[in-house]
């Protein structure tokens, strides 16, 4: 498939098949991750893969909402930063994030984002707090999201071309 099918094919899955991912595939993912570009080089992101169904439980519960099917993923990536070290970690982070989003489809595997910084739960715990107790982060890292990935168990329909709004374009000024 090339890069424009690809683009176009990618879509958030958020219900998955049992079936596991294999070594192979895995390296794959967090080989994209590792080639993304980041500001200046630094390549000062971390990233925590989880493959462990009671984690990825406790990871689905890290914030209120929208975190949930996590619990069915089987594989997931959080992906982590140190904000006194790296002032475009969240950047950095969110290029890498996406590179692993499209490994994945290229490999016929589902993936959502599943954003964590600057959220977490009702009572004010942070989604990092959680995070950083379930996989022995340290203090000083940052959760910026986790991406969660498996066997796709729907279908989606590839992203529509009519549906582009060119109309957000602006050429030379706004």
């Amino acid at each position: 498939m090339d890069y424009k099918d690809l683009i176009q094919q990618r879509r958030s899955h958020r219900r998955f098949t049992e079936e596991e991912i294999s070594g192979d595939d895995v390296q794959l993912i967090m080989r994209a991750a590792l080639m993304a570009p980041t500001s200046k080089g630094q390549r000062n992101w971390q990233f925590v893969v989880v493959d462990d169904k009671t984690d990825l439980e406790k990871l689905a519960d890290a914030k209120e909402q929208g975190g949930a099917f996590l619990s069915n993923a089987a594989l997931a990536v959080a992906v982590l930063g140190d904000p006194l070290q790296n002032d475009c970690w969240i950047e950095d982070g969110a290029i890498a994030a996406f590179a692993m989003q499209l490994q994945a489809e290229d490999l016929g595997l589902g993936s959502c984002w599943i954003q964590m910084r600057g959220r977490g739960l009702s009572d004010g715990t942070s989604a990092d707090t959680v995070i950083q107790g379930v996989l022995d982060i340290p203090e000083n890292m940052r959760c910026l999201c986790i991406v969660a990935f498996g066997h796709k168990a729907d279908e989606r329909k590839p992203q529509n071309e009519d549906k582009l709004k060119w109309e957000q374009v602006h050429a030379g000024k706004y």
